[in-house]
């Protein structure tokens, strides 16, 4: 399998840089440490914060399907979460990964780290993946 990297261009910096806001100026204490960004098929870009909590709570990239959803995003082309205190961009956690897969199987996601920042397609974040809509039973 070869993995398809991708330089981020400026509409992905643009975004990182969304992301990089929101974690600024939201995030505050434990209860919000990470945020998304996503760009809509249409343009859009739609952002949100995870909901920390020691039972455990939603990642920001969880918490951006609703968000998105919420304001009538159902397809989305790119995401990106970023840590607060200027972490910058940290890759999705192995649900986050599976559940962006499961909503979003084209989905490009932007990872790594200075100037190794790039895009990689979410099938290349989760190779070799279960698919859950594949495995479901055709209702009649």
């Amino acid at each position: 399998m070869t993995t398809r990297i991708h330089p981020i261009d400026h509409f992905d910096h643009d975004l990182v840089q969304a992301a990089a806001h929101v974690a600024r100026t939201r995030c505050r204490g434990d209860n919000h440490t990470m945020a998304a960004a996503a760009r809509a098929r249409d343009g859009r870009i739609v952002t949100a914060v995870n909901a920390y909590h020691f039972t455990g709570g939603p990642c920001a990239e969880l918490v951006l399907i609703g968000t998105a959803a919420a304001q009538g995003v159902y397809e989305l082309d790119t995401i990106v979460a970023v840590g607060d205190r200027d972490r910058g961009v940290v890759p999705p956690c192995g649900r986050c990964r599976q559940v962006l897969l499961d909503y979003f199987p084209a989905l490009k996601v932007i990872v790594g780290a200075g100037d190794r920042v790039r895009t990689v397609l979410i099938t290349d974040l989760l190779p070799e993946s279960y698919v859950w809509a594949d495995h479901q039973l055709d209702a009649e």
